[in-house]
């Protein structure tokens, strides 16, 4: 069994984020704002927290699986189909994908990457 000096803890919901506008080219609507704290690797993998405040921002997506802490959204695909999401919800998002994030309540998730 490991040891507790060989696992790292972190309460991702109250992490504490530096937050920085959304690229002018991403912004949709309204004036979001992001932020992202890297936490580490797991093998070739990245785990970390992100955060978008209200707005909507678009994105071409890494291959990441995430679960929402809290928060709000709706993402749409560029062929159409969309899904709600809230505290809770896993996601799977592939290399390539092309979104649109309509934040409605500052959402945060768990991502690795």
């Amino acid at each position: 069994m490991s040891g507790a000096s060989e696992i790292d803890f972190v309460a991702a919901a109250a992490l504490e984020l530096d937050l920085a506008p959304v690229a002018e080219s991403q912004v949709v609507s309204g004036s979001p704002v992001v932020g992202v704290a890297e936490l580490g690797m797991l093998g070739d993998r990245e785990y970390g927290v992100w955060e978008h405040s209200v707005g909507a921002s678009s994105d071409v997506e890494a291959d990441e699986v995430f679960v929402v802490l809290f928060g709000a959204a709706t993402v749409e695909f560029s062929d159409g189909t969309a899904v709600s999401l809230g505290p809770g919800s896993v996601g799977r998002l592939r290399e390539g994908q092309r979104t649109v994030w309509t934040v409605t309540e500052t959402l945060r998730k768990v991502y690795i990457a």
